[in-house]
């Protein structure tokens, strides 16, 4: 991974930007994930955020961030006494971040709570600016010092101080430091309460709309927030606005604020994260009154960040051998942290597969074990073995995923060719996607709204083998560039893994084995198409772009 850009690259940030990408722009998100050791991620949405914060300084697009630090972060994945993953919450220190010197307060629940900004600035990590919240300060008592101390507290009443925090505390600080933008734009509906905050300033819908553009990133129910109304208003969600306008605003059905479809009614525009999510999400929300229009905008990542400098340079080259050579020395390196974890030693010419990703259930981190004899028998065969590799991060109170990860580390405990790390943040995530031969995905069929780990493992001549859920039927052809799991035609979700964990059996056995092991040339040509094809289209920078394109620049 490029760790810093260099200095000389950081300090053009000011340069004039290019012509449509003049519009000042505030991008608000729950996390961001730009490098290993600040960490205010949890997954997915982090990682997509990280890379447009990338792509936009290298563009000098004239944009910044505004997030929340969090004191605690996520959590730790470590493993405990007996081996199994638990997660613990370690307080958090960061030296390169600047204090601002702007200290503010907000109204959450009655109560004034400090807020101190701190900024990343561009030359720390090559991103555009991005500020972060805290109100773990000692002008606040525990109470409101412990809104920022955990990324997605699982206290509903914390959570929406820290919605409160994203929405009101970022607009705010904007407003003091004269940087108010052009455009607000909220990557998922986390920074919701910014639109009642600027409504009470305009009192007038259409000004709010004018000013405001939303990204949905999961038809999933558990990321599209639904909380009750009078719980909202107390907790001062939306600020000195009555609660009887409120509704008129929202047009709420029943009780309870769905923030998916406000932030819908608040936004002149809004996307879905790929092709198929964009009629997922349209067919989910759009006939709701008063919604916008949804656009689609494919997630992509930072090559500058992802990819392996001597993978591409061996690509651009054509040179086969060192590309080879490379790859083994990646999986060398992967292999090590197999080693140090679970005491297993990998053998770098057996077939690795990989699945790592945010451990949930509709992920289906099991899939490949369904039939378990026959994946036993894969794994332990003398002749053209496979290796598997599982790594991802739960919620931290999410049991039954803890339960699932530790379940999985115990099945697979006596399989030497079969490894489960702790740890999944951005440095192990880089390492596996390097150093694997091949990157399994098997969501749920229109679960997973785009998925990018994928994109970068192609980046780094990783063959994805997945279902063609998200991004992936806008790049994968099957034999090609990548394989293919045929999607269950039944309504049953038991068949449905039976049905699917049998077709990956049956190509990872009749297919990917076989070429792996006895036709080398073939195996090749599929990285370096699936190296090729996954470039620029998925590359974080058309997607920077296309963002003030379609959504920042779109007519009121």
């Amino acid at each position: 991974m490029t760790n810093k850009a260099p200095k000389d690259k950081a300090n053009k940030r000011n340069a004039m930007p290019t012509s449509f990408e003049n519009k000042k722009v505030a991008y608000f998100s729950m996390e961001f994930a730009v490098h290993q050791s600040l960490k205010i991620y949890s997954g997915g949405l982090g990682f997509l955020a990280g890379s447009h914060m990338r792509s936009a300084h290298e563009l000098k697009q004239n944009l910044v961030g505004v997030g929340i630090l969090y004191s605690n972060g996520y959590h730790d994945q470590i493993r405990n006494a007996d081996g199994y993953m638990e997660n613990r919450f370690i307080k958090k220190r960061y030296s390169y971040l600047k204090d601002t010197g702007k200290l503010f307060s907000i109204i959450i629940h009655g109560a004034s709570v400090k807020v101190r900004a701190y900024l990343l600035a561009p030359e720390v990590f090559g991103t555009v600016p991005i500020y972060l919240l805290t109100t773990d300060i000692p002008e606040n008592d525990f109470l409101s010092r412990s809104i920022s101390f955990r990324l997605y507290d699982n206290d509903l009443a914390a959570k929406i101080a820290q919605f409160i925090l994203l929405g009101v505390g970022g607009a705010k600080l904007l407003e003091i430091m004269n940087e108010e933008p052009d455009v607000y734009h909220m990557n998922e509906g986390h920074g919701l309460a910014l639109t009642f905050y600027l409504y009470s300033k305009l009192k007038n819908l259409d000004e709010v709309r004018k000013r405001v553009v939303f990204t949905t990133h999961t038809p999933e129910k558990a990321g599209n927030a639904e909380i009750e109304l009078k719980l909202l208003h107390e907790m001062g969600f939306f600020g000195s606005i009555p609660l009887d306008e409120v509704k008129r605003l929202a047009n709420p059905k029943g009780d309870t604020l769905n923030f998916t479809v406000t932030a819908l009614r608040m936004s002149r525009i809004a996307n879905g994260v790929s092709k198929i999510h964009q009629s997922v999400a349209t067919e989910m929300w759009g006939k709701n009154k008063g919604v916008c229009t949804i656009l689609s905008i494919t997630n992509a990542q930072n090559k500058n960040f992802w990819m392996d400098r001597e993978l591409e340079d061996s690509l651009n080259k054509n040179e086969t051998d060192s590309l080879l050579r490379r790859k083994k020395k990646l999986k060398e390196e992967l292999f090590e942290i197999v080693a140090d974890q679970t005491g297993k030693l990998f053998d770098t010419d057996v077939l690795t597969i990989v699945w790592a990703r945010r451990f949930t259930s509709y992920k289906r981190a099991g899939l490949i074990l369904k039939d378990f004899e026959r994946f036993q028998k894969l794994v332990t065969q003398i002749d053209k073995p496979i290796q598997v590799i599982w790594a991802g991060k739960t919620y931290p109170e999410d049991y039954a995923a803890i339960y699932e990860f530790n379940r999985l580390i115990n099945t697979t405990s006596e399989l030497r060719r079969c490894a489960v790390l702790v740890g999944y943040e951005l440095k192990l995530s880089a390492v596996l996607k390097k150093g694997a031969d091949v990157w399994l995905n098997t969501p749920r069929y229109s679960r997973e709204a785009s998925g990018t780990s994928g994109m970068t493992a192609a980046m780094n001549g990783t063959i994805n083998f997945s279902i063609p859920d998200g991004w992936v039927p806008e790049f994968a052809s099957h034999g090609e560039n990548a394989f293919v799991i045929p999607v269950s035609k039944s309504t049953s979700t038991e068949t449905q893994d039976t049905e699917e964990s049998m077709s990956l059996l049956d190509i990872l056995e009749n297919e990917i084995i076989p070429m792996y092991y006895d036709e080398k040339e073939k195996w090749v040509n599929i990285m370096k198409n699936s190296m090729k094809d996954v470039l620029p289209i998925f590359n974080s920078g058309r997607m920077a772009k296309e963002y003030y394109e379609k959504l920042y620049n779109h007519p009121s």
